[in-house]
């Protein structure tokens, strides 16, 4: 800082040359008497050390030489008065730089220093220079700190000592050295002060860790220019950019003080870049758990590998967190999905993995698998190509032998897949807004703890969140938004997908869910799926709707509870099960359906909200439970269960601890319930009476057990006598099973309540 270069503001005194009526011998004031005429002072023009010079004889005990000018004092503005002088003969004095402080109105301001150091002439001849400092603050090296009230000043010399004798002064100097104390004034430190050029060419990486090695608290400033840094680059002070940074994209840039987006975005100029190296840096800095992207959004031109953005690390492992945004695309050829047909040969006994893969080098990692006998959400995991190999994420359940496979690449905003191994990532309150051009995130390979949390996918192409892998290990979800793009379609033409798990332990909790062909399709055990809204609903009449979610795993071990279930339905199945057929597992067990809103409108009356569907012989329920739930139809729904049998039934034989009770029915035509609590009545006294619970049993299963028969009223003979007699029952008669015969010891006629059941005793 130099207030005569950026103000203008002029300090330096007139030159003797000028005139000595500028020159006072007192206290430069107006009024007071100059050196114009005095009898002890005159000017010489020619000078062999100073060229024009004054030359003074002292004749009182403290002769003073003061500029008559006003010499401004600024708040912040440090000025040095320097003065060369030499003795000429007589007898040798003392000198001091010396001023007189002025404050408002031009009166005197007391009780500050006037006067420098002082030094005294030794010899004749031999030029001396006398130098003072004055200021408004008091720091170290300031000889005349004034303090805020003095305004201005007349400055000058004094010669104290001996008097008669004579000296010749030089022009007396005036300058502003701020910039000796700019370290305290201003908190700031200039790269270019430390040898950074700003072109783009030279390596400036030296001068940017001198400038942060000297800043020690204060602010960084790179100003207008192209700074080249030619290796990773640490700033452990904050720092402000008006120029930009190239560096490679290898090399780090850690802002360890005002790590965030916008300060990235500051450095390299652009968002899709800045995010980038923010990331970068997120996963190589230790000190910081979370990139805050500053409510700015990141328009992205192509999808970001944030793995090779990384680039010198596989796996991370530690909680990290990116949030407060939203990322964007450009359209263009850049997000159109990549679509590979090959033939490959499948062996259930190696159930993830394809073999003698054709043209296995184009077909990428990530890639959802099409074909005969492969279940929704199957991806390439992994890709040997010396090996013609494929590794998928499930396993396929109908598709031994040789045939021709469609692999779809779709692109995605964030790709994760180039990773081995991302542990504890945390996503909250940013937008996904793909604008119907691309997906929004793919997990990486394998991976526990991700969490989605209080953010907007909105309108992806093909799917939200997709898992190539086990990176969903753990996976969390909560209050989040996933609009779909589909939304003019009808159900049945709806490709997206909000997302797939294949590994176990997910939570899915109060989100909300519009216009998908499915929400969910879930491959792993053990979710927790609550409190979220799912819409999957069209304008067709009579229409037919999709599955809201999808769970593949036969020993589900899950809970979906407390959410609204709208227009859609719980389809369970074992899709992803290389050997479909029952061969001594757990079946379809462990799945508890409790507390949910089921809505339905304008649907075919053969609509149901819950169907399993195996895709093998032999399976059954165990441990199933769906109780307090509302079910209502919008138009009459025939019922609200089914079993889908277009590749097998169940064996209603085994169905063993299922709970279908104490829901809610509206506009459904037959309400269902197990144990089922009925009433029997029987007109004409007989020795079997032939109880129907069909077909209001669940799942049109067989009638197993009669857990009560009471009756309501008196049994009477063919004589209406009353008679006191218990039967015994015989479960699961007629054509279909459901059917129960009760046996008296004699004929009998009245009412019973039975509680009947579909499952066997534990």
């Amino acid at each position: 800082m130099n207030k005569a270069i950026t103000d203008g503001i002029v300090f330096m005194p007139q030159p003797f040359a000028a005139g000595l009526d500028q020159w006072s011998s007192g206290d430069g004031t107006p009024g007071s008497d100059t050196y114009e005429n005095a009898v002890n002072a005159a000017f010489v023009p020619a000078d062999q050390d100073f060229g024009g010079a004054l030359e003074i004889q002292k004749v009182d005990t403290v002769q003073k030489l003061r500029y008559m000018g006003e010499t401004p004092i600024l708040p912040g503005c440090y000025l040095q008065v320097r003065a060369r002088i030499k003795a000429i003969s007589g007898n040798l004095p003392n000198v001091r730089i010396a001023a007189w402080a002025g404050g408002a109105g031009g009166v005197a301001v007391s009780a500050v220093a006037l006067n420098g150091p002082q030094v005294t002439l030794t010899s004749y001849g031999d030029v001396v220079e006398v130098t003072a400092i004055v200021g408004t603050g008091a720091r170290t090296g300031v000889d005349m700190p004034w303090g805020t009230q003095a305004l201005f000043g007349h400055f000058g010399l004094d010669l104290t000592g001996p008097s008669g004798g004579i000296v010749r002064i030089d022009d007396i100097v005036v300058e502003d050295i701020s910039r000796v104390f700019l370290r305290d004034i201003v908190s700031a430190v200039d790269v270019r002060d430390y040898g950074a050029v700003g072109d783009g060419i030279a390596d400036d990486h030296a001068a940017f860790e001198a400038a942060d090695g000297a800043a020690n608290g204060r602010e960084i400033i790179v100003p207008a220019g192209t700074y080249f840094l030619g290796q990773s680059t640490t700033i452990q002070n904050r720092i402000r950019f008006e120029g930009t940074l190239e560096m490679a994209q290898s090399s780090i840039l850690a802002l360890t003080r005002n790590f965030d987006l916008p300060a990235y975005i500051d450095a390299f100029g652009e968002s899709e870049l800045a995010f980038k190296k923010a990331y970068q840096a997120l996963l190589n800095n230790a000190g910081h758990v979370t990139l805050d992207l500053g409510g700015r959004k990141v328009a992205l031109r192509s999808p970001v590998d944030m793995a090779a953005a990384v680039n010198n690390k596989t796996t991370y492992k530690q909680r990290h967190v990116i949030e407060n945004g939203q990322f964007s695309v450009f359209p263009g050829a850049t997000w159109d999905t990549e679509v590979v047909t090959s033939q490959a040969s499948y062996d259930p006994s190696d159930a993830k993995r394809l073999i003698n893969v054709e043209n296995v080098a184009n077909i990428p990692v990530g890639a959802l698998i099409e074909g005969n006998g492969v279940g929704r959400e199957v991806y390439v995991t992994a890709r040997n190509v010396a090996a013609q190999r494929l590794d998928i994420s499930q396993p396929l359940f109908d598709a031994a032998g040789t045939q021709v496979f469609t692999f779809r690449r779709f692109k995605y905003m964030l790709d994760f897949s180039g990773f081995e191994q991302i542990s504890r990532m945390v996503l909250s309150e940013i937008e996904f807004q793909c604008g119907g051009d691309c997906s929004a995130i793919l997990l990486p390979p394998s991976g526990t703890g991700f969490h989605l949390r209080d953010c907007f996918v909105t309108r992806p192409k093909d799917r939200g969140i997709s898992s190539h892998g086990e990176g969903d290990q753990g996976m969390m979800i909560d209050r989040c938004q996933f609009l779909s793009d589909e939304s003019p379609l009808l159900s049945t033409e709806r490709v997206s997908i909000g997302f797939n798990s294949n590994a176990n332990d997910i939570k899915v909790r109060d989100n909300r869910v519009v216009h998908f062909r499915h929400f969910a399709v879930v491959g792993g055990s053990s979710s927790i799926i609550a409190g979220n809204h799912v819409f999957q609903g069209d304008s067709a009449l009579n229409g037919i709707r999709t599955a809201g979610f999808v769970l593949t795993r036969t020993n589900n071990r899950g809970t979906i509870s407390g959410n609204y279930i709208d227009n859609c339905f719980i389809e369970w199945g074992n899709e992803h099960d290389q050997a479909p057929e029952f061969s001594g597992e757990f079946s379809f067990s462990a799945l508890s359906i409790t507390d949910n809103v089921f809505l339905a409108s304008d649907v075919a009356p053969w609509f149901t909200f819950i169907m399993v569907k195996p895709h093998g012989a032999g399976h059954f329920l165990n441990g199933v439970s769906v109780t307090g739930n509302s079910f209502r139809g919008i138009g009459a729904i025939d019922r609200v269960e089914t079993v889908d049998t277009s590749f097998a039934d169940l064996d209603y034989n085994n169905i063993s601890n299922v709970t279908f009770d104490d829901n809610a029915f509206h506009n459904i035509r037959t309400p269902v319930a197990s144990p089922l609590l009925m009433e029997h009545t029987e007109a004409s006294a007989g020795t079997t009476w032939v109880v129907r619970p069909a077909p209001k049993l669940p799942f049109g299963a067989w009638a197993q057990v009669v857990e009560s028969v009471m009756a309501s009223g008196p049994l009477r003979n063919a004589a209406n006598a009353v008679q006191h007699v218990m039967p015994y029952y015989e479960a699961k008669q007629g054509a279909n099973r459901d059917e129960i015969n009760l046996r008296w010891p004699q004929a009998v006629s009245g009412t019973v309540i039975l509680r009947v059941r579909i499952d066997d005793p534990l």
